[in-house]
């Protein structure tokens, strides 16, 4: 009961520390030499703006002592010349961050996308896909404008913060005591509030993650809220989430007005006594209107440079959550993880065993397999049988090595798979789903998803030996329709027979057969079962059987009951022992159904 509490004053003080930050520092090595000469010219930039208020201290002077225009005149070019070297090198510095960030946003986005497609299975199952690509995205977003504004900004007002108290001190040692009296408020401020609204931004970007994860999945279930009507209560849902969206975010807004009305008001305040007694001194005939004007631009610059870098603290609060977001991604380690010296595979001949296998899906859940052992040898058709439940698919996801199992051992040709390679190991490998699952592309990528590399005549050859070709043929574009999203363009059917000949190209010597026709006409039935009679042909096949008719093509069934193997033998041998198998084939049965 103690660890939650623990677990968030541990949270808190990770989201203190800039120390996230600091992990971008390897991103940004390579572009040192652009970075510098930003640098350079981001330094210079500033140097500019801090000769301005010098040189209009010059050029009141000239005009109301000296009445000097030839020197007015001069003032005059020599400020606009500082301004044109300024917007110069501002425009080279603004160019080299920006086109800088672009690239090392790009960088970690593909560095977190490549990473979270190597976690195992078991990772998506405790996050949601908006949340991920909510990470992708805003929580990129932030760090991206941390480098492409909020550093450079920052280095600027920390220049014109630093030489304009050191100019001050030069132009009126006393004024500039005056002048610096309000910074040990607006530093006390800075630390309070700083705190509040990093907690507060982080709390807003966890919001929008849930309203993200949220539409994510209810864009990916339109059918299912429709077909129920529940587009509604869908709205609603969102409503919700985005109603707690705006509320953290007001709350943040509420802090940071606060924040910098305080910081403001104490700035300018400083502003307004340093005028005040400068005018003073102006009076009294011992300060020039000159060197007032030229005191108080510097006084202005130091109090908007106040103001920004207290503006930045905020954004860099919310740039440290997400950074931490984003690195906390990274170094999640995959569960199953490549070994470090991986057997090579050579010629897969496709012998297939699990021995004394038991497993579950997490520390806190029950075991899903118990004691398992499973043979296929190489070219064997084996199904496995049982009621939902019964781990048929667990031991279908073992095999490709999805999950690792914490007792027992599966093997491919008698190696165990946790020491070959993950490439090899799922290249031998074939899945038919029984939902197929197909990318947004043309049905020649989709089908050459399994070797890019593949020409057409090969995409055809796999088309025509799924039974494909005679459908695509007749598409306005053949191969290279668009399925759309999921395949929603192609009948359940089609679909099938586009994943099979992905199979087919892929060519592996294990074909792992989830029920393909379950949910099919009879007619695209018919097409997929004459497909799958050629796939499987000369390979290892394990098919797990929801529907005991498909079992008649299996040279030995494999019957399973709450996770233990409980019958083995052929479709006749099982029949005859009257046993699990036989009532689950006569419960799916009609009597005037014969069995074959």
């Amino acid at each position: 009961m103690t660890a939650a509490p623990a677990d968030a004053r541990a949270r808190k003080r990770r989201l203190a520390s800039p120390k996230p930050l600091g992990k971008l520092l390897p991103l940004l090595r390579p572009h040192a030499g652009r970075l510098a000469v930003a640098a350079v010219c981001l330094v210079l930039a500033a140097g500019a703006g801090l000769v301005f208020p010098k040189i209009v201290g010059w050029l009141l002077d000239s005009a109301f002592m000296l009445r000097d225009r030839g020197r007015l005149d001069r003032i005059a070019l020599a400020l606009l010349a500082v301004f044109a070297v300024q917007g110069v090198l501002n425009f080279v510095q603004v160019y080299l961050l920006s086109a800088t960030a672009e690239r090392v946003t790009a960088r970690l986005r593909e560095e977190l996308f490549a990473h979270l497609v190597q976690l195992s299975p078991g990772f998506f199952t405790e996050r949601r896909t908006g949340e991920l690509t909510s990470r992708l995205s805003a929580d990129l977003a932030l760090l991206q404008s941390l480098l492409n504004t909020w550093i450079s900004e920052l280095a600027r007002q920390l220049l014109f913060l630093v030489g304009g108290v050191v100019l001050l001190t030069f132009t009126d040692p006393h004024l500039t005591l005056t002048t610096l009296a309000v910074a040990p408020v607006i530093v006390a401020a800075a630390i309070v509030f700083g705190r509040m609204l990093r907690r507060a931004s982080t709390g807003v970007q966890d919001r929008v993650a849930e309203a993200t994860a949220m539409a994510d999945e209810a864009f990916s279930q339109i059918r299912t809220v429709q077909s129920f009507v529940r587009e509604s209560h869908e709205v609603r849902r969102y409503g919700a989430l985005l109603g707690e969206v705006v509320t953290a975010a007001v709350a943040r807004a509420r802090m940071r007005a606060t924040f910098f009305g305080v910081v403001g008001f104490v700035a300018f305040a400083g502003v307004t006594a340093v005028l005040w007694e400068g005018g003073q001194r102006v009076l009294a005939g011992t300060l020039t209107a000159g060197a007032l004007v030229q005191f108080l631009f510097y006084a202005f610059f130091i109090a908007a440079a106040v103001g920004s870098l207290a503006s930045l603290f905020g954004h860099f609060q919310e740039a440290i959550g997400a950074a931490g977001r984003v690195f906390e991604l990274l170094a999640t380690a995959p569960v199953v993880a490549e070994p470090a010296a991986p057997l090579p595979l050579g010629r897969v001949r496709g012998a297939v065993a699990l021995d004394g296998v038991t497993f579950r899906y997490g520390p806190t859940l029950p075991d899903v397999l118990h004691d398992v052992s499973l043979h296929a040898a190489p070219g064997e058709v084996v199904a496995l049988v049982g009621r939902s439940g019964a781990g048929k698919t667990t031991i279908a996801s073992l095999l490709p090595r999805f999950w690792d199992v914490p007792a027992g051992r599966v093997s491919l040709d008698g190696e165990d798979v946790r020491t070959l390679s993950l490439t090899e190991l799922r290249g031998a490998i074939g899945v038919v789903p029984q939902e197929p699952a197909l990318f947004s592309g043309t049905i020649r990528e989709n089908i050459a998803y399994a070797r890019p590399d593949a020409s057409l005549d090969d995409v055809i050859a796999a088309a025509r030996a799924a039974h494909a070709h005679e459908f695509v043929e007749r598409l306005p574009n053949g191969y290279d329709t668009p399925v759309g999203e999921r395949g929603v363009k192609l009948s359940g059917g089609q679909r099938q027979r586009v994943a099979i000949a992905r199979v087919f190209l892929k060519d592996p010597a294990v074909v792992v057969l989830d029920e393909a026709t379950s949910s099919l006409d009879s007619e695209s039935e018919r097409l997929v079962e004459a497909a799958l009679e050629e796939l499987l042909q000369g390979r290892t096949t394990i098919i797990i059987a929801h529907r005991l008719s498909t079992v008649r093509r299996a040279d030995r069934v494999v019957v399973l009951d709450h996770g233990r193997v409980v019958e083995s033998g052929s479709h006749a041998e099982l029949l005859a022992q009257d046993g699990l198998y036989a009532k689950l084939y006569q419960g799916q049965f009609r009597e005037d159904e014969v069995p074959v």
